[in-house]
Order: structure tokens, then sequence, then C-alpha cells
């Protein structure tokens, strides 16, 4: 199939509009786009054709108050190692959406599934995490196109993720997702209207 200029430029603007959304409304988001959205994650590409990703929707209240509180005390010890300027700026930054995004989703690589057969795999095992996050990717891209944000919380300890949802032992914590309706449409992104850092170019480099 080949695209035309119109459909490329669909493409770019999803690219270019993505944003990692921290601000959520609380409405619900319609089952039939979520369904939408898993069957968008389906298509993303993995090493042998493994498809690692494992993904939990949260809904349960005390789990996602286990995930908050985590999410405190790695947010506070993060924070204490900025000084000055820079530690007034990191807590002045809105890291999180898990008071108020209606989705959330714990997604975890199983680190030697059965599916693929080790191909491409073997000298890289960590292809296989790589494929989850591309995984994750195609799932931001079609929330965007969707209206929806999605927004990715980091500042987590992984051992305790995957205590808290009592994964198998060769599951491995990837990424916990809060997925929405934005609570704005400004797209500038949280980074840049903080000051915090802006985007540099892609170079690529010859040899």
């Amino acid at each position: 199939m080949r695209f035309d200029e119109t459909q490329a430029a669909t493409l770019e603007a999803i690219l270019r509009w993505r944003r990692d959304v921290r601000h959520f409304r609380t409405d619900p988001v319609d089952e039939a786009v979520l369904a939408k959205l898993a069957e968008a994650m389906a298509l993303a590409p993995s090493v042998g054709n493994a498809r690692p990703w494992r993904v939990i929707r949260v809904e349960d209240a005390a789990l996602r108050a286990a995930v908050r509180a985590d999410f405190r005390r790695c947010d506070a010890e993060a924070a204490s190692g900025y000084a000055d300027e820079q530690g007034t700026a990191y807590r002045a930054l809105k890291l999180a959406g898990l008071d108020a995004a209606p989705v959330q989703l714990a997604v975890f690589t199983h680190i030697d599934p059965a599916e693929g057969h080790g191909l491409g795999r073997r000298t890289m095992p960590e292809t296989l995490r790589q494929s989850t996050a591309m995984a994750i990717h195609t799932l931001w891209l079609a929330a965007r196109a969707a209206n929806l944000g999605m927004g990715m919380v980091s500042i987590l300890n992984p051992a305790e993720m995957e205590r808290l949802f009592a994964v198998p032992k060769d599951w491995a914590f990837t990424a916990y997702l809060c997925l929405g309706h934005a609570e704005w449409d400004d797209d500038t992104p949280l980074l840049h209207r903080s000051g915090w850092q802006e985007n540099a170019p892609t170079r690529w480099g010859l040899r």
C-alpha cells in the first residue's frame, strides 16, 4: 500500500502533537474506543513476533492507592536529589495523573516467552523490552488520534509494582500508563511550559 500526501501529513501531525499528558478529566472513556486502542497496540512490531507485552487494566481502588503511595515515596526520594532552583522546579512539576485518569494500565514484559522461539533475541534479550516499548508508543499514537491523552508514570519502584500485582516471576515491570481525556487543550509540553528543558534536534552521525 502506498500513502498519499494527505495521509502522510496526518501521520506527521499525530507524531508532532503526541503529548505526555499529566492532567486528566475524570469522565470515563468509551469501552469501544478502548477496544480499538487494544487492537492498535496489537499492531506493534516485536522481535521474532514474540509479542512480550502483558497489560493489566487497573480498576481496583486499593491497588490504585498502593501505586499512588509508591509514587509518592519515589517522588520524594527523587526530589531530594535536586538542589537549589532545580529542586524548586522539580517540586513544581505535576509528574503523574494517578488521581484523575479514569483508565490506568500496568504494563509488563514477559522476559522469556515461548512465542517467537527465541528468534532475534539470543544475543540481545533486551529486544523484548524494546518490543514492549514499541507497543506502548503505538498505543500512545492511537490514543492521540482518538483525541485522548496518555501519560507514563516512570517514578515507581519496579520490584514493588511486580509485588503489588503478583505477576509471574518472568514478568518484568515496564510502565504504568494513565489514559483519558486531557483536562485542557493547551498542547505546549509540560517540560517546555515549565522551562525544564527544550527539545534538541536529532542528528544522524556518519562513519
